[in-house]
């Protein structure tokens, strides 16, 4: 049996981390650490059955960090994602204007508009008096964040509709945009056009 859970435990902490990172949604997050979850039990049987003390109470403890997990994105997060899915698809259906999930802005496509990728939104930023999307920071180029190009678009160059974030601007109008740095974002969308 601990053979077994020797190799059991390292593939399911290695697919659980890359499942984790990748960050595609609540469902997928929780999915994730119920794989953790058979890791740390399978390193807990590796532990008793070597006599590791320090392995054996480093995953009993992540045992419950992991059921806590579970209980977040597949329970709570998972049913707020659905609330908000539900109301965004029952204001399409009435005569109100559609709604959008704010939090589910960060990490999606922009388009342009035709709907072909132009970048991937990596945040937003919001007005306090008013509650309205200042402008959004859109990541172009790189590979998974490495050698990316930041830009800032104003929230009047983007279009959010059913068939997702689609932007005014061409791709080349995008890569034409003044770098945004990852640590030092405007405090003002104006401040992008000088």
């Amino acid at each position: 049996m601990d053979n077994i859970a020797g190799w059991i435990a390292p593939v399911a902490t290695m697919l659980a981390a890359m499942i984790t990172a990748a960050n595609l949604g609540a469902r997928v997050t929780g999915w994730g650490f119920v794989v953790f979850l058979v890791g740390s039990i399978s390193w807990v049987v590796v532990a008793a059955a070597s006599g590791q003390p320090n392995l054996l109470l480093s995953n009993l403890f992540l045992t419950v960090v992991n059921v806590v997990g579970i209980w977040r994105w597949l329970g709570r997060q998972a049913k707020l994602e659905d609330g908000a899915r539900a109301a965004t698809d029952r204001s399409a259906e009435i005569a109100a204007p559609s709604l959008f999930p704010a939090a589910m802005l960060q990490d999606q496509p922009l388009g342009d508009a035709s709907g072909n990728r132009i970048g991937r939104i990596a945040g937003a930023m919001t007005e306090c008096d008013s509650g309205r999307i200042a402008y959004i920071v859109v990541g172009e180029g790189g590979l998974a964040g490495v050698r990316e190009r930041l830009h800032l678009l104003k929230w009047d160059q983007v279009r959010v509709g059913r068939d997702g974030i689609r932007s005014t601007l061409s791709a080349e109008a995008l890569r034409a945009l003044p770098e945004v740095t990852p640590d030092e974002w405007p405090e003002r969308a104006e401040v992008a056009d000088r």
